[in-house]
């Protein structure tokens, strides 16, 4: 059986391979920038801007932060001026093995190499404070961290209806915990689970219904989840009692290098339509918990996939990345009903000459990618 794309595991947490050598180490500190500045203008200059949309300031302008050793109020500026309205904030459960049905839950100041202080109670109810003076709200968006080569939460399986019932009791003590950070810390949003498709198969529905009963007593904000684009949403029997559908909108584009941005276009046709027949069913306000593009020539081809390790010392294909973001936006932005999109990825405080690593994936961050955003963030 052909499984669905692993949008975590390839994509988001597959570590890249250390790189040996001090030259090779210095290459990828610097993100290799457009060498001739005239250049950057000629990317948008490719993008016609489309037809301008009525502002709707209920539309969730959001992006996926990445937490930090540290936010400062200087760090989201930023996002103000990109039109961001909204940020996601991801902390972690760890799980030992796909088939483990226990889940650590790490709150305090992580220490060793598992977790950062901003994905910590402490870290996220400070850059919540900090966002909320700054008009931005925020989605708190639990994660489930699972160990193994290319383990992603969509592996979560267990071997027999007493482990499921463990993992449940496992997942629920985990949920509840951000559900009530969510409640004290005056979150607008709460996401219940990210891409767990296993344990969204139709024989689950009543213990999710019941999770979602026992949250509903501690967080009183509107509930979603995160589900796979590739078919999870559509099995998924418990949307009716949740306020948002929400959609991981890794959607492939195309089956070529760098595509033209009518190509682009065409490739969203067939999963807008298939999302809009199936919203009508459900009646419920969808939002892209996450949807980004890397920095590759092949970014719309398997959008959910981490770059090739050696894309940070590659030349940047940041036009394909623009024309993504653009394809995005038009084919989407002002849809009835898509109730908003939150990019991935954001980091806190990153430079232009950052480091390469972050530069070489997800992030829209002093590219053109961030002027497509924020052009039509102000739509």
């Amino acid at each position: 059986m052909t499984l669905p794309p692993n949008s975590f595991a390839v994509r988001r947490w597959w570590p890249l391979v250390l790189l040996s050598g001090l030259g090779l180490l210095a290459l990828l500190w610097q993100w290799p920038r457009t060498a001739n500045p005239a250049a950057q203008e000629s990317y948008m200059a490719a993008l016609p801007a489309g037809r301008p949309l009525a502002f709707d300031s209920s539309r969730l302008r959001g992006v996926n932060w990445v937490g930090g050793d540290s936010v400062t109020a200087a760090q989201l500026m930023p996002l103000r001026k990109a039109g961001v309205t909204w940020i996601a904030q991801t902390p972690f459960g760890w799980q030992s093995g796909a088939a483990d049905p226990v889940i650590r839950t790490l709150t305090g100041r992580p220490v060793g190499r598992y977790g950062l202080w901003g994905e910590s109670d402490a870290g996220i109810a400070h850059t919540v404070r900090l966002a909320r003076q700054r008009g931005i709200r925020t989605l708190l968006k639990p994660h489930l961290w699972v160990r193994g080569r290319s383990a992603w939460p969509g592996d979560i399986n267990m071997a027999s209806p007493a482990d499921w019932d463990a993992w449940f009791a496992s997942y629920s003590a985990f949920m509840l915990h951000y559900a009530q950070l969510a409640e004290t810390t005056h979150c607008a949003g709460l996401c219940i689970g990210t891409e767990l498709q296993h344990a969204t198969e139709p024989a689950h529905d009543k213990a999710w219904r019941t999770l979602i009963r026992q949250i509903r007593r501690v967080y009183h904000g509107p509930l979603t989840y995160a589900a796979n684009w590739s078919g999870e949403y559509q099995q998924i029997r418990f949307w009716d009692a949740l306020d948002y559908v929400g959609v991981q909108a890794y959607f492939p584009l195309s089956t070529a290098e760098n595509p033209p941005l009518d190509t682009l276009l065409r490739g969203w046709q067939p999963h807008l339509q298939k999302l809009a027949q199936w919203q009508k069913k459900i009646r419920k306000p969808v939002v892209f918990t996450e949807v980004g593009y890397k920095t590759t020539a092949d970014a719309a081809i398997r959008p959910w996939e981490w770059p090739e390790r050696t894309a940070a010392v590659q030349t940047p294909d940041e036009a394909t990345q623009a024309r993504c973001y653009e394809a995005l936006f038009r084919a989407c932005w002002g849809l009835p009903w898509l109730k908003g999109v939150f990019i991935w990825k954001w980091y806190p405080g990153l430079a232009a000459d950052g480091p390469a690593r972050w530069h070489a994936d997800f992030t829209p961050q002093h590219k053109p990618a961030e002027t497509v955003l924020a052009r039509w963030y102000a739509q």
